[in-house]
């Protein structure tokens, strides 16, 4: 009998998808704050706060529904969040006038105990465990 790979919405899929929509949520209420009350002071990291909430909401459905075409849009997800937290994270470091004020990504998540550097990795490595045949 040939291997199955595990759904990827059952046992610790569920609770990457938990972890996902908690970040999706936080992101999206810091985003929104921030630009309602203050995008002048920092619009870079604001925007950026943004497309981050964008990315966690996207890969958040994507990890929770089935089929080839979900497995795929979570995968671009998670490497998307992954390049933007190490390229936010390293701009942040090196350009601290850009990026006056934190984004879910600056520091590599630091404000978020870099959850947000570790959070695409599990997800990957989860999504190369659960590939569906293409």
């Amino acid at each position: 009998m040939a291997d199955v790979a595990p759904d990827k919405t059952s046992g610790p899929g569920r609770i990457l998808v938990a972890v996902y929509a908690i970040f999706a949520l936080a992101a999206t209420s810091r985003a929104a704050v921030q630009i309602s009350t203050k995008f002048h002071e920092a619009p870079l990291a604001y925007v950026l706060s943004a497309f981050a909430a964008v990315v966690y909401v996207l890969a958040t459905v994507a990890l929770a529904r089935r089929g080839t075409g979900w497995w795929r849009i979570a995968l671009l997800a998670c490497g998307i969040e992954l390049v933007g937290v190490l390229t936010v994270g390293t701009f942040s470091l090196f350009d601290s006038e850009a990026f006056p004020h934190a984004t879910v990504w600056s520091l590599y998540g630091q404000g978020y105990l870099f959850i947000p550097l570790v959070l695409p990795m599990v997800g990957l490595y989860w999504l190369r465990r659960t590939k569906p045949s293409l």
